[in-house]
């Protein structure tokens, strides 16, 4: 990268980048439109369903609110909070593999790291709880601190908080479209999709994702200067 393009500030999601979703995140959903008293099986409770993977990424309030009126999207936020910490405790909770390693590394290298979320502060914490995470990054952020993905709020927060100089000194990695959009409508220089959450190569690119990679695990080789060469051995000159 360039001098201008060096990265100072990393900006990573949760659940589907770091963290492993399998259809966690999917069955709090379905399960608290349920609770709203739209059967599963019906074509209402399917349209939703179709909703929600389209907006994924997104705050997850927002989304109810896109199905409901004000009171009913926070009884649905309600119940998808208790549902997902349901689930979190029968099956629970494991970072993507080489998750943590790959913030370490990205830590030891001097650039700052966020996590984002479109949950909130509650299905927020009981993640960083769950996988003890608090202390791994240096900031984490959700829709209480600006508006939710697609919208630049939260990655521009991060790079104010974190104290960039340059959008331009910003990377983003997500598995939406929505952090793909979030990513590049705040300027930041790499926006990566990754391959191990809810949308596919296609969708992350017609997003805008600048790459896509397998895992949030080759992040840190996308984003960190390369190692320098070793020079050629010196031997003693003897005379």
């Amino acid at each position: 990268m360039s001098e201008a393009e060096t990265i100072s500030i990393v900006c990573l999601d949760l659940a589907g980048t770091t963290v492993a979703d399998g259809d966690t995140v999917e069955t709090a959903f379905a399960e608290a439109i349920a609770a709203l008293g739209i059967a599963p099986g019906t074509g209402a409770h399917g349209a939703a369903m179709a909703r929600v993977r389209e907006s994924r990424g997104g705050s997850t309030i927002e989304v109810f609110r896109s199905l409901f009126d004000e009171a009913r999207a926070q009884a649905a936020h309600l119940a998808f909070e208790r549902s997902y910490e349901q689930l979190v405790d029968r099956r629970g909770l494991h970072p993507v593999p080489g998750a943590a390693h790959a913030i370490e590394r990205i830590r030891a290298a001097g650039v700052k790291v966020t996590l984002l979320t479109g949950f909130g502060r509650r299905t927020q914490s009981r993640i960083l709880d769950a996988l003890g995470w608090w202390d791994l990054a240096d900031l984490t952020l959700g829709p209480e601190d600006g508006r939710g993905r697609p919208r630049p709020d939260l990655v521009l927060t991060a790079a104010l908080r974190l104290g960039a100089d340059d959008v331009r000194h910003v990377a983003v990695c997500g598995d939406t479209a929505n952090d793909m959009r979030c990513g590049r409508s705040a300027g930041a220089s790499v926006v990566a999709g990754v391959l191990t959450g809810a949308h596919d190569r296609s969708r992350l690119l017609a997003a805008g994702a600048t790459h896509v990679l397998p895992s949030v695990a080759a992040f840190p080789d996308l984003i960190l200067p390369a190692p320098a060469a070793p020079g050629p051995a010196l031997t003693a000159d003897h005379g």
